[in-house]
């Protein structure tokens, strides 16, 4: 007759085993671990996707950008060659190539993101619900585009000349591509001061995100007095921030007059 362990002893037998380094208990038959399901590991993250380079033969979008920039002489040469530019596919999908507006003989050029639907379909940045409410802040502070005075117009353009699918932000290569020719723009008008509206302006100009801890502190970009603002359409959606803009508007307007 077979004798069953006390509790206490069975628990020894059991530490004794596991000090032994025994890590699972035997089964009544054998197990074939060839035909043991494989355990599916973990999927890897997805790298990040970076800007496409070219290589070989392939055609450099950034270098036949700033060949054909270069190649301007004025204004409207320089709309010539970024309507002739085809390397950028957001053309594919634009109604408009929208320029600028505004008085190119202006003291101040407002470079903004990209054009939306409005400005898409009408050519012209700014000129949506966010456009009236630009209107509406530079003439609080006695200044428009469609202002009698030079000194007291501004000259609009945007980072992209074409609309992105659906406003999406734009890609790292589109803004690669397309900056020769807002660089260009920038040297042409010749403005006093800049100011850059939203993110991706100041991305481009200042190789920097974060509006909100870039507005309202002047920075420099193309040898050229720069201030971040907070874009018309962020204050749309968050009203509160418009103190903030106000205090921008004022230190624009302070900055012109020092400048006199």
């Amino acid at each position: 007759m077979e004798s069953a362990l006390d509790y206490h002893t069975a628990r020894a037998l059991l530490d004794w085993q596991m000090e032994l380094g025994a890590t699972e208990a035997m089964l009544d038959a054998p197990v074939d671990r060839y035909e043991a399901p494989v355990k599916a590991e973990k999927p890897k993250p997805a790298p990040v996707a970076e800007a496409p380079r070219p290589r070989g033969n392939e055609v450099d979008p950034v270098l036949v950008a700033t060949e054909a920039a270069r190649a301007a002489g004025d204004l409207e040469a320089l709309r010539a060659a970024m309507a002739a530019f085809e390397l950028c596919d957001l053309k594919r999908g634009a109604r408009s190539l929208v320029f600028s507006d505004g008085n190119p003989a202006a003291r101040v050029m407002i470079i903004g993101e990209a054009p939306g639907r409005d400005e898409d379909r009408e050519g012209k940045p700014f000129v949506g619900r966010a456009g009236q409410l630009l209107d509406k802040m530079l003439a609080a502070i006695d200044m428009g585009r469609a202002h009698d005075l030079s000194a007291q117009s501004v000259y609009i353009t945007n980072v992209l000349p074409w609309r992105p699918p659906q406003n999406r932000d734009p890609e790292a290569i589109e803004i690669q591509m397309l900056l020769p020719f807002l660089k260009r723009h920038v040297e042409i008008v010749a403005p006093e001061v800049i100011v850059l509206m939203g993110n991706i302006s100041c991305q481009a100009m200042l190789g920097r995100r974060g509006i909100t801890r870039l507005r309202g502190t002047w920075a420099e970009a193309l040898g050229k007095p720069v201030l971040p603002m907070f874009h018309p359409a962020y204050l749309l959606r968050q009203p509160s921030a418009k103190r903030e803009a106000w205090a921008d508007l004022l230190s624009l307007k302070a900055k012109l007059r020092e400048l006199g």
